[in-house]
């Protein structure tokens, strides 16, 4: 019959294999959109950053690009197994914090000044004020990807150990999965930044946003200082 095949010469193993790695290689894709979700959705000096920029609507997609690029390097770099590096260069993370506590309290100083010295009205008085420029703009987002040892420990540590974990065939579409994730997240909170801009008319609500910024940013600097002091 023509539905009846025969493999003398030949197993089914190879076929299943195949399949299963086809199956095996998505589920790993989603479980690394998950993981890297669980890390990400959460109000951080990255986040918040974006936050601003996109109620700002100011150089939107640039941020969001330099974000999401940045997040999958990092990415990349943890799935070839450089956070071993950081094993036989201990001093590559304290150098990074440090760097990381600085960048944050200035830009925490930064929102603190603001907010004892609100805009008089609100969003428009803003837009209407000198504009930022796009470089500046992308380095500072750079710097809050780059700058950040929980950036570093969350995606080549944690994410990167997670996706080797997968094995040699499903470290890649682990790696894949998170990246994923940071771009669709980066991008959500952007347009929804950007829903909020009529809230932040009034010069009271950017008051409250910024004062929330400074808050965070100087107990990320805090909390990594006193870490790098009590290891």
């Amino acid at each position: 019959m023509l539905m009846k095949f025969s493999w003398p010469a030949f197993s089914t193993e190879p076929t299943l294999a195949a399949m299963s790695f086809s199956t095996f290689s998505l589920s790993t894709y989603f479980l690394g959109m998950a993981t890297c979700a669980g890390l990400i959705i959460a109000i951080g000096a990255q986040n918040a950053f974006i936050l601003r920029q996109g109620i700002r609507r100011e150089h939107v997609g640039a941020v969001v690009a330099v974000c999401t690029l940045s997040d999958v390097l990092l990415i990349a770099l943890g799935t070839a197994g450089i956070g071993l590096v950081s094993d036989r260069l201990p001093m590559v993370v304290p150098i990074i914090t440090v760097a990381g506590i600085l960048f944050l309290s200035v830009y925490g100083w930064q929102a603190a000044r603001r907010a004892w010295q609100p805009a008089a009205s609100g969003l428009t008085s803003r837009e209407d004020a000198a504009p930022v420029g796009r470089g500046r703009v992308m380095l500072q987002a750079a710097a809050f990807s780059w700058l950040n040892p929980h950036a570093w420990l969350d995606t080549t540590v944690l994410i990167g150990s997670l996706a080797n974990a997968q094995g040699a065939d499903g470290r890649w579409a682990f790696a894949a999965g998170a990246a994923s994730s940071s771009l669709l997240w980066f991008t959500l909170l952007a347009w929804a930044a950007g829903r909020l801009a009529p809230l932040f008319r009034r010069p009271q609500t950017w008051r409250v946003f910024d004062a929330s910024v400074a808050l965070m940013m100087m107990g990320l600097a805090g909390g990594l200082t006193m870490r790098s002091l009590h290891p």
